[in-house]
């Protein structure tokens, strides 16, 4: 069955009248409540990283409808975030400060700065300082400097080539193909710690990640390993009827979302037709399955599967679906990309 052209508009109206608040009870200001019903203390925890990709999803929103008012809460979104890390861009966990700096990154570009704003530099100078040659490259996890990854590796790899410095983009590619693609699988594993030892763990967004960085820097050998990518993914992660794994809740509840987000650009960036259909059909059958589960919950208001039963229904699983069905959406229309 089709998904129809409301599906991604229904998703975006859903997570922001269920789980968008003001920061900290400022006016002027956004953030997503972590689950709805949401918690009733203004401090309650707020994860960073998914704030980065509620940001992303309006950003999505506005490319779609720039008519709507979805940029003037991007704006609100990113003082909320600012307001309540304690007026400061940084955290500790470079992986966060990554995603914070590609969704501010696009936002630059929407806005039309010729210089990129403050959390930008700020950032980008954190993600440099964690690009060493300590384990041969790559880029920390976190302040503790003690174990690298693909989950901060490949992200910040996206960052630097959307900023034009695809030397260093190139080089972070280089170390994650050498350290943590697996040959069995054709899928990358999870880091390296200080010792050497590997952890091997595979998670559908490291996937999407480097996807993204493949196709931002470009060149016919990132693309096709892009394409080689696409298709260990539909072997080794799809379920069935090319549905891929969803989250219900925690970190894990965004990472298909990612995943998906960077195969919609795979499927526009002539990586070949095998691939790009491919791209899209696992974005059809997953954004169908999400769309067929939905539960109407209030007025007009949805939440997406995976459901979660008896809990407070998580902010994560829920961007989840709104990333899943603008990515499917674009993925069929190309000059709804919007993106660089």
């Amino acid at each position: 069955m089709p998904i129809p052209d409301e599906a991604a508009p229904v998703a975006a109206a859903s997570v922001r009248q269920l789980f968008a608040r003001r920061s900290l009870r400022v006016p002027g200001t956004r953030l997503g409540a972590i689950a709805f019903p949401p918690p009733t203390s203004p401090r309650s925890h707020w994860h960073y990283w998914w704030q980065a990709h509620f940001l992303d999803c309006l950003l999505d929103e506005h490319l779609r409808d720039p008519g709507g008012d979805a940029l003037t809460e991007a704006r609100k979104l990113v003082r909320g975030i600012w307001l309540r890390n304690g007026g400061r861009w940084r955290n500790a966990y470079y992986d966060d400060m990554a995603w914070l700096a590609l969704a501010l990154q696009r936002l630059d570009t929407v806005d039309g700065r010729r210089r990129p704003r403050r959390g930008v530099r700020n950032l980008a100078g954190a993600l440099r300082s964690a690009h060493t040659q300590d384990l041969g490259g790559g880029v920390f996890w976190n302040t503790t400097r003690d174990y690298k990854n693909t989950p901060s590796t490949a992200p910040a790899a996206l960052f630097f080539a959307r900023a034009g410095d695809t030397a260093r983009a190139q080089e972070l590619l280089d170390w994650l193909r050498a350290r943590l693609y697996d040959q069995d699988s054709g899928l990358y594993l999870d880091g390296v710690k200080a010792d050497g030892r590997v952890e091997r763990s595979l998670h559908t967004y490291n996937q999407g990640t480097v996807l993204g960085a493949l196709v931002a820097v470009g060149s016919r050998e990132n693309l096709q390993h892009a394409a080689d990518l696409v298709e260990a993914v539909a072997r080794e992660v799809a379920g069935d009827g090319g549905v891929l794994p969803l989250g219900a809740g925690g970190d894990a509840g965004l990472f298909t979302g990612i995943l998906a987000r960077y195969l919609a650009q795979v499927s526009l960036a002539g990586v070949g037709p095998v691939a790009s259909q491919l791209a899209r059909s696992l974005l059809d059958a997953t954004a169908n399955h999400l769309w067929s589960g939905r539960l109407q919950v209030q007025g007009r208001e949805f939440l997406f599967p995976p459901r979660q039963e008896r809990t407070p229904v998580s902010l994560s699983s829920q961007l989840q679906a709104w990333m899943v069905l603008e990515a499917q959406r674009v993925s069929r229309t190309p000059e709804g990309r919007g993106e660089d």
